[in-house]
């Protein structure tokens, strides 16, 4: 993982408050949007020094002090920064390909675990295959329903702060995919060719077969006649000692590239991986997990998501490298993992909204039961070379599956109902919690990662707030100090968090303004500048602490790796009265463990609560 740890990495991307929607033709609206900005040269030098100052010592400060002066100064900052503007000029969005490239396609980690999000839903009271069909069925229904919505451009227009939000990325998550390449990846986008795909691929038993989701007339089948259909696959995929061909995607994408263009020298089999690459999306009939107790049920599924629990279960039952696979499993888990090239979080957690509304409605259409042909198979052939490439994967894969440490803390105490009662942002409160556990276990601050969204922007993706700051230092400080003015230290603290939320949203952050100027470097060839080749340059990329807020009306929790591999990746959904939160860690690193972080949280928000009561208390 440390190849990882240079590049910034999007997890599932927050938004400061909530979206609302107005449905007007979506991308009518595109035009009007802004361009990104350039954030000054002065002011991000000024941002990155005051972001350093929590996170390393006095002497490596100074040091970088020296640097940035020179690089201001001495003409390298203003040459790469008229380098930028100019790049602003002529395109559409400054960041977005750079960003594509440098945060995913170069990354050669596996895309599982690394950087698909998992989303678990709440668990559904089915236990066989008849209730796993059923819901499967009126899943694929409710996708084929907001698939609709985009087609004929009526997707609801997202507004934050009043400004309407790019909608470009709910235009990429529909039939596209990720194509492994030997030295970098690429995305295809199916959707917008002559002839859009009328098909998803479903995968049981690791078979995978392509069910046409579409009548002759181009009406969508209903949950009815998806329901047949998911029978006959059923049926038709019993016997499973047929290999595991999916497991291939979850490789290092070096290795799957090369395993790739091995596996589709042979026509039959460059077929199949074409049918599932190109179909709208997937679906994955998982068999059900291995019996946990249900204390451990809500971490077990959050790490199902996110790798399949190993070859022996259903890590096998993918297609890594698919833009969206819903995962449902014969024991009532249901869910979802997707590939986070083409999108952030917020589309994805619109989509789950909308379908999990949608399947709540009772469906009274009894459709006319017309024979519908049997979903094809697909077929691959395994020569020597592909199953010791199979054999690889299923070693790696466990590999994976036993380093990754989940742990789901459900917590039941309170919900963004105390922040605001003591008017404070909810989004900071839970920020000023993970760093105070931070500082408890490690009696360090570090660097920390929390993206903002920048939709207010056309194409517009992410930056990254940084949340660990000299007023979040002093607060964490105090709470170990009887004699602070607590509760006046932590308002202070969540006041910069809100602050620095608001300027990343606005295109006025640091990160991928840096990222920018050390990439428009790379482009005109010159010399790296010295700020990029620094220590503090490192730390603060090294994100010990990769969190995100994920607001979603459904009850469910998202979930992602590590960022470093001593690190955490912690993704929160708050509700009025609860909070969900997905802890991981890597167990190869002795320092981390997520269960242990997860108390160290739970103690953090409750003693934080306390305060502020307290302090409410002392007032009256």
């Amino acid at each position: 993982p440390l190849a990882y740890a240079h590049v910034s990495v999007v997890k599932p991307c927050r938004l400061v408050r909530p979206v609302t929607q107005i449905p007007e033709r979506s991308l009518v609206h595109q035009e009007g949007l802004p361009k990104l900005p350039v954030p000054s040269l002065k002011q991000t030098c000024e941002r990155y020094l005051a972001a350093l100052e929590p996170i390393v010592s006095e002497e490596e400060l100074e040091h970088t002090r020296q640097l940035v002066q020179e690089f201001l100064k001495g003409g390298v900052g203003d040459r790469v920064q008229k380098g930028l503007e100019r790049r602003a000029r002529k395109t559409e969005n400054w960041l977005s390909e750079w960003w594509m490239q440098s945060a995913y396609l170069d990354c050669r980690m596996p895309v599982a675990v690394y950087t698909s999000p998992g989303v678990v839903l709440p668990r559904m009271h089915f236990h066989d295959r008849q209730g796993q069909m059923r819901f499967a069925a009126k899943l694929i229904a409710g996708v084929l329903e907001f698939k609709k919505m985009i087609d004929n451009e009526n997707l609801p227009v997202e507004y934050l702060s009043g400004k309407p939000l790019c909608m470009d990325q709910y235009y990429q998550i529909l039939s596209s995919c990720r194509v492994p390449g030997p030295k970098r990846d690429t995305v295809v986008n199916h959707a917008i060719g002559k002839t859009p795909p009328t098909h998803i691929t479903v995968v049981h038993n690791f078979q995978f077969f392509v069910l046409d989701v579409y009548n002759s007339d181009s009406t969508p089948l209903t949950v009815d006649q998806i329901y047949m259909q998911l029978e006959k696959i059923w049926n038709s995929s019993l016997q499973t000692n047929k290999e595991p061909i999916g497991i291939l995607t979850s490789q290092h994408r070096n290795t799957w590239g090369k395993a790739y263009n091995n596996l589709i020298k042979d026509k039959t089999n460059k077929e199949s991986v074409r049918a599932i690459q190109k179909s709208i999306f997937t679906v994955c009939l998982d068999a059900p997990m291995p019996r946990v107790s249900d204390e451990l049920y809500q971490s077990r599924v959050a790490a199902q998501m996110l790798h399949g629990g190993g070859a022996r279960w259903n890590s096998g039952n993918r297609w890594f490298d698919k833009t969206l696979q819903f995962i449902v499993g014969e024991d009532g888990t249901c869910g979802l993992v997707y590939e986070h090239a083409p999108a952030e979080g917020p589309p994805i957690v619109f989509l789950i909204d909308y379908v999990v509304k949608y399947m709540q409605k009772t469906e009274i259409v009894r459709s006319p039961m017309v024979p519908l042909s049997m979903p094809q198979k697909l077929r691959f052939n395994i020569t020597p070379e592909v199953k010791r490439d199979i054999e690889k994967a299923k070693q790696n894969m466990n590999i994976m599956v036993h380093d990754l440490d989940v742990k789901v803390l459900m917590f039941s105490h309170f919900g963004k109902n105390v922040p605001k009662q003591h008017k404070l942002s909810p989004d900071a409160f839970i920020q000023m919690a993970l760093q105070l556990a931070y500082f408890r276990m490690y009696n360090i601050c570090c660097s920390t990662y929390e993206s903002a969204s920048l939709r207010m922007f056309k194409y517009g993706r992410t930056d990254a707030i940084r949340v660990t700051t000299v007023d979040s230092l002093r607060y964490v400080q105090a709470m170990e100090d009887p004699s602070k003015q607590k509760v006046a230290l932590l308002q202070k603290a969540v006041q910069t968090h809100k602050e620095n939320a608001y300027n990343a949203i606005h295109g006025q952050a640091i990160d991928r303004h840096l990222l920018g100027m050390k990439l428009q470097s790379i482009e005109d060839l010159t010399s790296m500048p010295e700020i990029f080749m620094d220590t503090s340059y490192a730390v603060a990329h090294h994100y010990n602490l990769s969190t995100s807020q994920v607001g979603s009306k459904t009850d469910c929790v998202m979930c992602f790796g590590p960022m470093v591999p001593d690190g955490y990746g912690v993704c929160y959904n708050p509700m009025d009265e609860h909070i969900n939160i997905a802890i991981t860690a890597f167990n190869s690193c002795e320092e981390t463990n997520a269960a242990k972080f997860a108390r160290a949280v739970e103690d953090a928000l409750l003693d934080m609560r306390a305060l502020l009561e307290d302090t409410a208390t002392a007032k009256q």
